[in-house]
């Protein structure tokens, strides 16, 4: 008996001795979004037009308004499970109306600050094609990470929001929203009023 337990002992050393344990190196998440390239989509009838990225597989325009010239796009990015909305309001010159936009526009953004962690603005102007307005990342677990408005200051106002179809999760979202945000940059650069 006293035989086999120095056998049991035996065996049981030379089954557990083994290479010693060495934890894995740090690593990260690579996500690889494919190069940016955009197109002109049809447009036709309404009183404005930008490029969009090609990844924006649905481009979905519905009138909102007839009779205060309101458009609604929906760029769907199935690929990232997100819509940047875009809606068109017309001006007419009235003063009122683009206050009101306005300060719309900025309250929406604002409304994020519960959540947010930074919301920094960057002022955006094309005099030539009288185009300003402003672009907002929003940094925190909030419903939209990006949003902006442009506006002529008299007949054309467009605002625009990122939103991603999973629980916010600034981190997560993080590489997608990045990605999303250089295409709000360029419809805000490609914007042309008719």
């Amino acid at each position: 008996m006293k035989y086999n337990i120095y056998l049991l002992l035996f065996v049981l050393l030379c089954v557990s001795c083994g290479e010693d344990y060495v934890p894995k190196p740090k690593a990260f998440l690579r996500l690889d979004y494919p190069e940016h390239k955009y197109n002109q989509p049809d447009f036709t009838g309404l009183p404005f037009s930008f490029e969009t990225n090609k990844l924006a597989t649905e481009v979905n325009v519905k009138p909102m308004r007839a009779a205060t010239e309101s458009y609604g796009i929906d760029l769907q990015y199935p690929s990232m499970k997100g819509t940047i909305f875009v809606t068109y309001k017309s001006i007419n010159n009235d003063r009122k109306t683009l206050e009101k936009y306005l300060g719309d526009a900025q309250k929406l953004t604002l409304e994020h600050t519960i959540k947010a962690d930074e919301i920094p603005a960057f002022p955006y102007e094309n005099e030539e094609r009288k185009v300003y307005g402003v672009f907002s990342k929003v940094k925190g677990d909030v419903a939209s990470p990006a949003q902006f408005y442009v506006t002529d200051s008299v007949n054309h106002f467009l605002t625009g929001s990122l939103y991603f179809y999973a629980k916010p999760n600034y981190d997560s979202i993080l590489p997608a929203a990045n990605y999303l945000e250089k295409d709000i940059q360029h419809i805000m650069e490609t914007l042309r009023w008719k």
